[in-house]
């Protein structure tokens, strides 16, 4: 069998040398890798203030896994920063409920709940230091059976996402659901 030669080529240079390369960075450095996009027809405002929220409510059934849902707030810092939007023109938001309530807890709790240190508190906590809003479901919180005191400090406590969620967009934070 003869194998055309972009593959004999992928296979020789390696199929990881094939792909784009991504990055962390400037902003959260450990997560939220993203590739640079040079010269895109539809080109980004790096004048405007970006005011957005991200519904989270997801979680891998894996409780060792990172939340990639999560990740995406410093995906989106770090693409805009790579592209050339000042830190000070991006607000950012998660409002946190449902599957995604044991991502926001301290790794005490994690601990007593999973056995395990939470896999998400560095990158919440690089997220925090980003000045990144999190807002954490109070209904969540009660049916979930996560009290107060096992959150994750600088998580804040809401009456509910729904109200989390309306109070932000009348804000003018824009609603990004993935």
């Amino acid at each position: 069998m003869k194998l055309p030669v972009f593959v004999l080529i992928l296979l020789f240079w390696g199929i990881e040398n094939y792909a784009q390369s991504k990055s962390t960075g400037p902003i959260i450095e450990t997560f939220g890798a993203v590739a640079k996009i040079d010269d895109p027809d539809y080109a980004t405002d790096i004048t405007a203030t970006y005011k957005v929220v991200f519904d989270i409510m997801d979680s891998p059934e894996d409780i060792s896994a990172l939340n990639t849902k999560i990740e995406t707030a410093a995906r989106f810092l770090n693409m805009h920063a790579q592209s050339g939007v000042p830190k000070e023109n991006m607000k950012v938001a998660l409002v946190v409920h449902g599957n995604a309530s044991k991502d926001i807890i301290t790794d005490t709790a994690y601990q007593q709940r999973f056995g395990l240190d939470n896999p998400n508190a560095k990158m919440i906590e690089a997220l925090l230091d980003a000045e990144v809003t999190i807002v954490f479901c109070g209904q969540s919180s009660v049916s979930r059976d996560i009290p107060r005191d096992d959150i994750r400090p600088g998580v804040q406590l809401a009456l509910s996402a729904m109200t989390a969620l309306i109070q932000l967009q009348n804000e003018g934070y824009r609603l990004i659901k993935f």
